[in-house]
């Protein structure tokens, strides 16, 4: 299988630990790194030595007058994004943009537009569509053991300060511009992305950040005939303990990143129990509350530890297929403006000063 080339830009945390991390690990069978865009002189020496034979530079425009890459991952400042990814775009690079994907939805839909204009592949990198843990609740839900969903709870918490651009509101950070689009996007999922998804609730809040951006979100998503999501991407949570909570007519279902735990009844093994209109007495006549013990089913699993990377590589060939072979994408940058269209009405309810 021939492998493409690609371009990393930026070699911050994403560019470096992420993107240029899974380039470099023995998953990647598919894409070779042949130049990296760097502004900073230090990291650019960097580079050099972590990926011998590439080619350095210090401005992304100077990709225009490359003829070798199929492929440019654009890992740059969030506030950044938008402008970099249309200029790739119309200069007709396939382009993988880190999330979020752009400030709003009007310039998610015309860097889509743009795409297809130039007949070139956008990938927006919302990996956790494809991340072990959330597959194993959609699993579970579709196999019916839970009945009718009726509330999932996401949590991305965590008890941490950061004080990092990621804080600032001029680089497009916050908890829900940079981690939201994961939550949010797993919301949607879960919703299978119908258009008549309605922002019920939100709240945003500053905590422990030292910027002037968000650090606590609540949002509560609805739409018709669907489950509610009720969403939390905290830094204030000092007793996270679940990243998924799911409730149905029939029973519960709790998972972390690493593993999960249901417990459910099956039907006809707990029959309908006759309403009584009048107070429940002992066989003594003592007044008594109504209780029984139900027939439950239980099951606990594990996810890979490594489940971080293993969606990073069904990600990249995800990109492979749709560049090589025109495949649809199953994470396709449609989905990620409505996660945006989800932050936009946040923002909007929530102006921050």
């Amino acid at each position: 299988m021939e492998k493409l080339n690609v371009a990393i830009i930026a070699q911050g945390r994403s560019g470096r630990n992420i993107h240029g991390a899974h380039f470099k690990s023995e998953r990647n069978t598919l894409f070779n790194v042949v130049a990296l865009v760097e502004t900073d002189k230090v990291r650019r020496e960097k580079a050099l030595l972590e990926y011998p034979g590439c080619k350095v530079y210090e401005n992304y425009t100077e990709l225009y007058d490359c003829d070798n890459i199929d492929l440019v991952v654009n890992a740059t400042y969030s506030n950044d994004h938008y402008e970099i990814t249309k200029n790739l775009l119309e200069h007709n690079f396939n382009v993988v943009v880190e999330k979020p994907f752009a400030r709003n939805r009007y310039e998610c839909d015309n860097l889509i537009r743009i795409a297809k204009e130039h007949n070139v592949k956008l990938g927006v990198f919302q990996q956790s569509m494809l991340a072990a843990y959330y597959l194993g609740a959609q699993e579970t839900i579709k196999s019916g053991k839970l009945g009718e969903i009726q509330q999932i709870t996401i949590k991305f918490n965590g008890f941490a300060r950061r004080w990092d651009w990621q804080t600032t509101q001029i680089r497009m950070g916050g908890g829900v511009y940079n981690t939201g689009p994961h939550p949010i996007g797993l919301a949607l999922g879960f919703l299978d992305f119908t258009d008549d998804v309605k922002v019920e609730y939100s709240k945003l809040g500053r905590t422990l950040t030292s910027g002037d951006a968000d650090d606590y979100a609540k949002i509560i998503l609805t739409a018709p005939g669907k489950p509610v999501i009720d969403i939390e991407i905290c830094s204030n949570d000092a007793f996270m303990d679940n990243t998924l909570r799911i409730l149905g007519s029939k029973g519960s279902y709790v998972s972390t990143l690493n593993k999960y735990s249901m417990k459910y009844i099956k039907d006809g093994e707990n029959p309908p129990r006759p309403v009584i209109f009048e107070s429940i007495t002992d066989e003594n006549g003592v007044p008594n509350f109504c209780a029984e013990k139900l027939i439950t089913h239980e099951e606990t699993g594990e996810y890979p530890d490594d489940s971080f990377s293993v969606a990073s590589m069904k990600f990249y060939e995800m990109m492979y297929n749709a560049i090589t072979k025109d495949e649809p994408m199953c994470v396709p940058p449609e989905h990620a403006a409505k996660i945006i269209s989800v932050i936009e009405t946040v923002h909007a309810q929530n102006p921050l000063s």
